[in-house]
């Protein structure tokens, strides 16, 4: 069971999807920005947001296992995508592994370019374990 608290700030309207507060007590996890590359390091989903989603998802879930946590852990997601239209599918991917009742504090930015063209979308992680 996770030992994280998500308070809801007075005066602050509330995050749609996200929490704006999240704290915790523990061992910290940082997550290197994740991308649609298998483990071979191919990419997945060329030019739709909603398979590289789904892959970045992947990724990320491999890594916080590896360091011995899970999303329930997850106490910051930061999304860079090349277009603020992705957002939708990404949500998607999302939800399919954060709880929504009490999700992560997040930010989502949009940029004019990722390391590789085929990169749509990079997210990285941060856990208190």
């Amino acid at each position: 069971m996770s030992k994280l608290s998500h308070p809801r700030p007075e005066g602050v309207a509330p995050g749609n999807g996200y929490s704006h507060v999240v704290t915790g007590p523990g061992q910290w996890v940082a997550i290197a920005g994740q991308v649609a590359l298998d483990a071979d390091g191919n990419f997945v989903g060329v030019g739709d947001p909603a398979v590289q989603a789904q892959q970045v998802f992947a990724n990320l879930d491999a890594c916080l296992k590896a360091a011995g946590a899970t999303f329930a852990d997850v106490v910051k997601l930061n999304f860079f995508v090349t277009d603020i239209a992705y957002l939708p599918p990404i949500r998607t991917a999302r939800d399919a592994y954060v709880d929504t009742t009490n999700p992560p504090a997040s930010t989502a930015v949009q940029v004019s370019a990722l390391f590789s063209p085929d990169a749509l979308l990079e997210v990285e992680a941060y856990a208190v374990i």
